[in-house]
């Protein structure tokens, strides 16, 4: 009997636990408000490349977030990347020159919005839209573009190598060879 209420003890405390992390990733993906003031306004912007940019991730300023990005899509005439931002009401002072940039937490890790501040008295209002964008840079990208150098720059090394190992014709003299040193 006590091995019996032992089990149905243990699977309570499994259970609780279960429940706890599903509250727990319920609460985290759906945080609908940005700050505590419960106002926001939606500002927008284009990107050339948005890399793994994704919908959720963080808009910072000086490393503190201040919204989220809120959707993205494509612009049917330009086929630029749209990113649409949902910024904290209470941050209604950031100036309308300022530029974005798709930045990497870490060497791998996920990307999110930098925003750096113009100096523009103008604030940024709902619906702006932010011209001076920078796109993610992407990893694979670099690699490419360093390997494509790397390759270009290899057939000239290789042929100055191939230079330098044939041997050159000895200048002829009309007189006797010198004798070798020993």
């Amino acid at each position: 009997m006590q091995s019996r209420s032992l089990e149905l003890l243990v699977g309570f405390f499994v259970c609780l636990g279960i429940a706890a992390v599903f509250v727990l990733t319920f609460r985290v993906a759906s945080l609908d408000s940005v700050g505590d003031s419960g106002s926001s306004y939606t500002i927008t912007a284009k990107f050339e490349n948005t890399g793994s940019l994704a919908r959720g991730a963080s808009v910072k300023l000086s490393g503190v977030r201040i919204g989220r990005v809120r959707e993205i899509g494509i612009d049917p005439e330009t086929f630029q990347a749209v990113v649409s931002m949902e910024i904290d009401g209470s941050r209604n002072n950031i100036p309308s020159d300022s530029n974005l940039k798709i930045l990497t937490a870490g060497l791998l890790g996920e990307q999110y919005i930098g925003l750096e501040p113009g100096g523009d008295p103008e604030p940024l209002k709902n619906g702006s839209e932010i011209a001076f964008t920078q796109s993610a840079l992407v990893l694979e990208n670099l690699i490419g573009q360093f390997l494509t150098s790397f390759t270009q720059k290899e057939p000239s090394a290789a042929k100055k190598s191939e230079e330098s190992a044939e041997p050159k014709a000895a200048p002829k003299s009309d007189g006797p060879a010198p004798a070798p040193a020993k």
